[in-house]
């Protein structure tokens, strides 16, 4: 009995601790995707000026290292909200819960993944399959066996005799990006995916194959450039013949300046990426720490902000900056989960 009112006396100081520790802020922490970044910031300006709270304070760090922060625990050093262009991975969940956190998932829409160059220059029509030949640190042997070999092809032409002869030279995101990750998987991979000996080896070999199709050569013809999705729209502009990957918002804001690739005969639009004819798009999330609400104030009320129809629906703000949204029926599960705080399970990850 003694050890039994020990230990729940230790749990209310450990919660106790918490709430000391945490309350030490007194505005959100946000970090996260930099395709999120602009959608947050413009639902935490507006949050900030229509409440008595302040607005929250959002860092582009990617959706990985976003992740990595949330993850690392609770407290006031800890960020509040996480952002992220791809869901949440099994392993980030595994390190939250193994830290104490309870995390609550909110998909707030969808987004595309473009190719893009510099206007001026002629757009190219890309298959899934020239982005993997092109961007593949190994590809299949040209001579045709079945085997792979360090990427050979230097200009768009050796890769497809119907491009042309220009560098292949791709400006891109970094490891941490959620739109690296979901550029691997839903371009790359589905290029990949094109040459069946490597598909199969799915079933044999998972990782071997996930390797195959999702690792990025790394002798000079993709050039990470950070999470800052501007700073390779500035890159473009400056080198006609190269090509950045980035979201569809930031073709939108740089209409001017770049213009997307046409891949597999569908340019990204925001029609194209709702009915999903457009081959690469993404979900795009933020995640809440449960732990801090009630604690760093705002973060319901935030959420209530960002799940409101006026500003996520089809006729909401975040529709006019280039965010496409969630049908009816998914808009109106992710509310519920964002009201009630319904935290993620370990089942979750296994559908």
């Amino acid at each position: 009995m003694k050890s039994i009112k020990l230990a729940a006396v230790a749990s209310v100081a450990a919660l106790s601790a918490l709430s000391m520790n945490v309350s030490a802020r007194d505005n959100i922490s946000i970090v996260g995707s930099s395709t999120v970044y602009p959608f947050a910031t413009v639902v935490a300006e507006r949050f900030g000026k229509t409440t008595s709270f302040k607005i929250p304070k959002i860092e582009s760090t990617g959706s990985g290292g976003g992740a990595k922060l949330f993850c690392d625990g609770n407290g006031a050093t800890h960020p509040d909200i996480t952002n992220a262009s791809r869901r949440m991975k099994a392993s980030e969940f595994k390190k939250c819960t193994a830290n104490g956190t309870q995390v609550v998932e909110v998909l707030i829409g969808f987004d595309g993944i473009v190719v893009a160059n510099a206007k001026g220059t002629a757009p190219l029509s890309l298959t899934r399959k020239d982005l993997f030949l092109a961007l593949a640190k190994d590809v299949p042997n040209p001579n045709g066996s079945e085997t792979l070999v360090a990427n050979p092809y230097k200009t768009w032409k050796d890769v497809n005799p119907t491009l042309p002869a220009a560098k292949i030279e791709v400006f891109g995101p970094p490891p941490t990006s959620g739109t690296r990750d979901a550029f691997a998987e839903l371009a790359m991979e589905g290029g990949c995916k094109k040459f069946d000996w490597i598909k199969s080896m799915k079933k044999a070999d998972k990782k071997q194959y996930k390797a195959t199709c999702h690792t990025v050569r790394e002798d000079g013809a993709y050039i990470e450039s950070g999470e800052n999705d501007n700073l390779i729209v500035q890159k473009l502009t400056k080198n006609p013949t190269a090509l950045g990957i980035f979201g569809y918002s930031f073709l939108e804001e740089n209409a001017s300046k770049v213009q997307a690739s046409i891949v597999e005969g569908s340019a990204p639009t925001f029609e194209s990426i709702a009915d999903k004819s457009y081959p690469i798009s993404r979900p795009l999330y933020f995640y809440i720490k449960k732990n801090h609400v009630g604690v760093i104030p705002g973060i319901e009320e935030y959420a209530a902000e960002f799940t409101k129809e006026s500003t996520w629906g089809p006729d909401g703000y975040l529709a006019e900056r280039g965010m496409i949204p969630l049908s009816d029926e998914l808009r109106a599960k992710f509310a519920k989960n964002a009201k009630e705080l319904v935290i993620l399970t370990d089942a979750d990850f296994a559908k």
